[in-house]
């Protein structure tokens, strides 16, 4: 299972998100490595088909459901819409949904 987390330098959330990630795996439920995609630049974020940071692809889709059909790719921060809430990290419930999917795969 290929697990990416995509970040940009100046935006911290991704730091949260890669603890909250590596704790969730460290469970030993899922085995997988995550790999850290530095940002650098508008170009790398189109290329990358970055969405801001950050932003985490299981198995090479985004965990956000309807994520992948978007297209304003950018160095900025993300936030997450869940439960009428925003977060800067996506929220646990979708990081677990996109893991159990890819591994069953």
């Amino acid at each position: 299972m290929k697990i990416e987390l995509l970040f940009f330098q100046g935006c911290p959330n991704h730091e949260a998100l890669e603890r909250s990630l590596r704790e969730l795996l460290g469970d030993a439920e899922f085995s997988a490595r995550v790999e850290l995609v530095e940002v650098s630049d508008q170009a790398a974020a189109e290329r990358l088909r970055f969405l801001g940071s950050p932003t985490l692809r299981v198995g090479g889709h985004d965990v956000e459901q309807g994520a992948d059909a978007r297209s304003d790719f950018g160095l900025k921060c993300r936030l997450y819409r869940s439960a009428g809430a925003l977060s800067g990290v996506p929220p646990q419930a979708w990081v677990h949904a996109a893991l159990a999917t890819a591994d069953a795969a």
